[in-house]
């Protein structure tokens, strides 16, 4: 007895979809939501819950102020940042919660020039990141050691949307930089340009527990900026 075979293949494919990829809602988040997205998770990978982990004693560092405000209705705006890894080969992890704070002094005096129509707010959009950890301060102009060559193109920030959150208290944009050489990050900041070496500086992040980034990896960030209003 004889047969026919046909000729049998497979394909595995990885669906990258435009805009965030991170699953960190944009809104101001409940304490479940922050542990939710900051805190080791069943069902996630062991990679993304090890630097959750290790970045947590860095996450409450800078939660504390924000939870007191809020207890106490004082009005207050922070900045927050997710953090989403997309390896060269298309695998997607979403390391979720990096930080919340620090806006600087120069960022909230961006913000009362463009009241007075000499700056453009929708320029606060591009994404840069860095090397060194150094801790945050209001004063911060810049980040400590911004990537520049490599940066995929050489020395351009990402180029971040400018869209409302859940609320309409809160601004978020979503930047994604790719780099063509190794770099571990440690620390990310909002500017109003592309290009690297200068620029407004509205928030720096940095001392979140480390992203190592492999030639061809992609780096999306995604910082929302939160304006609580009270009484």
């Amino acid at each position: 007895m004889s047969g026919f075979m046909a000729p049998v293949s497979t394909i595995n494919l990885t669906i990258a979809r435009r805009g965030t990829l991170t699953a960190t809602p944009a809104k101001e988040l409940s304490l479940f939501e922050i542990a939710r997205h900051g805190l080791p998770w069943p069902g996630s990978p062991a990679e993304v819950n090890w630097w959750r982990l290790r970045n947590f004693p860095y996450l409450c560092h800078s939660l504390w102020r924000i939870l007191i405000a809020r207890f106490f209705g004082i009005p207050h705006f922070y900045g927050s940042l997710s953090l989403v890894v997309i390896r060269a080969n298309g695998r997607i992890l979403d390391y979720g919660l990096a930080s919340f704070r620090v806006v600087t002094d120069n960022g909230v005096a961006f913000i009362v020039d463009a009241f007075q129509n000499t700056k453009e707010l929708e320029n606060l959009k591009f994404h840069g990141i860095g090397t060194t950890g150094t801790g945050e301060t209001a004063a911060n102009t810049a980040l400590a050691a911004e990537l520049s060559t490599v940066y995929n193109p050489d020395n351009t920030r990402a180029t971040g949307s400018t869209t409302e959150g859940a609320s309409a208290n809160i601004y978020r944009t979503v930047g994604t930089n790719t780099v063509d050489g190794s770099a571990a990050i440690v620390e990310h900041g909002i500017f109003d340009q592309a290009a690297t070496g200068g620029g407004t500086l509205l928030d720096r992040t940095a001392g979140f527990s480390t992203v190592n980034l492999a030639s061809g990896d992609s780096l999306q960030s995604t910082y929302d900026l939160t304006f609580a209003s009270g009484s």
